[in-house]
């Protein structure tokens, strides 16, 4: 809650994050698959962040007895995500504190980064990510009186920040970030951009998957995408096949049965995969 908010300040500065706020940093979290939240409340801004596959392997608040500051680790997160006390005499401890185990986002406020105590921590920030007034009190009609922004912080840094502003999208907080899912293929978080079908977060992906569905007996090797090579199972007597999508009628009239597309979209020139049930004299 910012200097100017008219309402009664809260211990230990317990406001829990809302997912507006967190709207804005999801494109800045790609690659990331781990991640620690040592103010972490009652866990709100840990729910949001999960719900984008990102897996929390540490959370603590010091209204349990968990004191951040005295914990020199926090179970190997690739990194910390954060809403900290917005006390200075606390707060700077933290940034100090958290950079150094691992790089750190934190929803600080705006104003921050203009007055003199900040400057000896911009050089280790790389990033700083506005989000605009955030409702703090859950059921309030009224927002906070200070904007807010996400900073990052890194140790290993030292040419202070890029400042993003507000997108429309994100502001927004609709479609294109909203709507994220896990890549079938490499397990990563994505969103969902034009089908609501997707199941792969990029064409190189949805291509593997291909090539790895053709595994389906320990004897079937892997296809190169050209339509003259096949593979053939000795145990399943299968033979599959990919071919391009003008050539599929020809193919069925000779007995290949095509096989569906795993998100009901074409892939490249020869991503029609077919099968044909080999008889007795077929089989090696």
């Amino acid at each position: 809650m910012g200097k100017r908010s008219s309402f009664e300040r809260r211990e230990a500065d317990f406001y829990p994050t809302p997912w507006a706020a967190v709207v804005p940093l999801i494109p800045y979290l790609r690659g990331i698959h781990s991640f620690a939240e040592p103010c972490a409340g009652d866990g709100d801004l840990v729910r949001h962040v999960e719900s984008l596959g990102i897996r929390c392997v540490y959370s603590g608040d010091i209204r349990y007895g968990q004191d951040a500051l005295e914990l020199d680790q926090y179970g190997g997160a690739q990194v910390i995500i954060t809403n900290p006390p917005w006390s200075r005499n606390v707060m700077h401890r933290l940034i100090t504190h958290f950079q150094n185990i691992a790089p750190t986002w934190l929803l600080l406020d705006a104003d921050w980064a203009q007055t003199k105590q900040a400057a000896p921590f911009l050089p280790s920030c790389s990033h700083i990510v506005a989000i605009g007034r955030v409702k703090w009190i859950k059921g309030s009609k009224h927002t906070g009186k200070d904007n807010a922004c996400w900073y990052r912080f890194d140790s290993k840094h030292v040419a202070g920040p890029v400042f993003h502003g507000r997108d429309q999208i994100t502001d927004q907080g609709s479609g294109r970030f909203l709507k994220r899912r896990i890549c079938e293929q490499c397990g990563k978080a994505y969103e969902q951009w034009q089908r609501s079908s997707s199941r792969f977060c990029s064409p190189a992906c949805k291509q593997q998957a291909y090539r790895r569905r053709l595994v389906v007996a320990p004897n079937v090797s892997a296809l190169s995408v050209t339509p003259t090579v096949t593979s053939v199972s000795s145990n399943a007597g299968e033979e599959f096949r990919y071919v391009r999508h003008t050539d599929v009628a020809r193919y069925k009239a000779e007995g290949w049965e095509l096989l569906p597309a795993l998100d009901g979209t074409h892939h490249g020139e020869y991503s029609a995969l077919i099968r044909r049930r080999l008889g007795a004299e077929f089989k090696r």
